[in-house]
């Protein structure tokens, strides 16, 4: 028996009309009626509270797919114990009206039980490099977010597939396990989205006090500084992250989850900063009760 509700439409003036679908087999009927056409699909995957990050990537999407779903689902099992379910902020009204002015064709809004039914016991792991940097931190995010990210490729059938470079080590394990698992979908990977001020885009932003807000800006900071320090003959890892440590602990409202230089597609700890080679800067730092991820990656010629 099928749960969920048929698919509804909305629009703004001037809008082509945005197809709404709750139902897990109406969006893959959707979806394959979509490629029967001839039409390319992109997949734009979001835990919704939309922000202008997430829309950049329906405007990326647009340019090479004629269909565009965008989904919003606040996936349960890529929270842990203590972490922010519950309270993760929620606007789906404003959600749509976003999405449908930027121009998303099928919005898929499943409930909990579409995704998971009653009974579920299927996990996908990507070993290795779901076990460091957020891995380590948080056990059972990532097996939370492949197991969820390969739903919704299987769901959407999408060509392409659109991540934000914020959540960096998620774009590189969602590549792993396309690759490794034979989807064909393309993963696209954009540019970090920052407030005018240098804070990167984040549903959670919402969360920090003012003082906080004004602490948090030290992540954009200390990369840039980061940056300048590598453009500048320093290959030394500990002594970027060093410096990087020293300027995040002058501000009274941040604690350290972690600071690393790695390897931009292995994940592999670098001691040095080798020529030629994609170095990620990778941080997580709590300012309050809010965690905040930020990174950069960095090519030396």
């Amino acid at each position: 028996m099928r749960v969920g509700a048929p698919a509804s439409s909305v629009s703004t003036s001037g809008v082509t009309p945005m197809e709404i679908i709750s139902s897990a087999s109406e969006m893959q009927l959707h979806a394959e009626q979509a490629r029967m056409q001839g039409k390319r699909i992109g997949l734009v995957p979001t835990m919704g509270y939309l922000h202008e990050g997430h829309l950049s990537l329906i405007a990326l999407a647009k340019k090479s797919c004629e269909t565009v779903v965008t989904s919003i689902f606040v996936n349960p099992t890529q929270f842990g114990p203590g972490e922010d379910f519950d309270r993760y902020p929620r606007d789906i009204e404003r959600d749509k009206a976003l999405c449908a002015a930027a121009g998303t064709t099928m919005l898929f809004t499943p409930e909990a039980k579409e995704i998971f039914p009653d009974g579920y016991a299927t996990y996908i792991s990507v070993d290795g490099l779901s076990t460091v940097l957020e891995g380590k931190f948080r056990p059972t995010h990532f097996r939370g977010v492949t197991t969820v990210v390969a739903k919704l490729l299987h769901l959407t059938k999408p060509h392409k597939a659109f991540f934000g470079q914020k959540d960096a080590q998620q774009c590189i394990i969602v590549r792993k396990m396309v690759r490794d698992l034979c989807f064909d979908t393309e993963i696209r990977v954009a540019p970090i989205v920052r407030e005018k001020d240098g804070l990167a885009m984040s549903s959670r932003n919402v969360y920090l006090s003012p003082e906080e807000r004004s602490d948090a800006l030290i992540l954009s900071a200390s990369l840039r500084q980061a940056e300048q320090m590598a453009k500048g003959g320093q290959r030394r890892a500990a002594d970027i992250i060093s410096a990087i440590k020293k300027l995040i602990e002058e501000k009274r409202t941040a604690a350290i989850d972690y600071v690393a230089v790695v390897n931009a597609e292995t994940l592999a700890p670098l001691e040095m900063i080798e020529q030629g080679i994609p170095s990620l800067i990778a941080l997580a730092v709590r300012f309050g009760s809010t965690r905040l991820i930020d990174n950069t990656i960095i090519t030396v010629e």
